[in-house]
């Protein structure tokens, strides 16, 4: 059964929230409540009818990382690659701590069809934005939209404290 869209961007955001060190203003890398706050009018993508966009690394124009409730989309120096991330699996994170002073690093996903996708990851803080967005989305496709639910109000409750 497919979850619903609204249901996948609340867990995802709760779960960036809950790992990522306020305050939340990185050079490269946002998470959105709402479709609304992705502000970057050179970049066009397309969204079904109840598509969310989790987050994003956005370097630039030609070179981005766009996590959505159904599709992760990686622009590599103008190469657009575009996956589904349902039956996907965790490959590689690389270098997110910026161990060797990069500004960003690659995580790597596997697909269900057994190709691999890219993504940028801006390194340091920042790096759990990209890191908790995609990880919560694929561990998300083995629960229900009520396992989901629960998980993130209690989340959202533990934040208050």
């Amino acid at each position: 059964m497919r979850k619903s869209d609204k249901s996948i961007h609340n867990i995802s955001v709760a779960s960036i929230k809950r790992s990522t060190i306020e305050p939340y203003n990185f050079k490269w890398t946002k998470f959105y409540e709402s479709n609304t706050d992705f502000q970057y009018s050179g970049i066009k993508i397309q969204l079904t009818h109840n598509e969310l966009i989790i987050c994003s690394t956005v370097i630039d124009s030609e070179n981005y990382s766009i996590l959505t409730t159904q599709k992760l989309i990686t622009n590599e120096k103008g190469n657009k690659s575009i996956g589904d991330l349902n039956g996907s699996k965790l490959k590689q994170y690389g270098d997110f701590k910026g161990l060797h002073e990069e500004s960003n690093t690659f995580g790597i996903i596997q697909l269900a069809n057994n190709t691999e996708l890219k993504y940028f990851i801006e390194t340091g803080k920042a790096s759990m934005i990209m890191i908790y967005g995609i990880r919560t989305l694929i561990r998300t496709q083995n629960m229900t939209d009520k396992n989901i639910e629960n998980v993130t109000r209690i989340w959202k409750r533990q934040n208050e404290k």
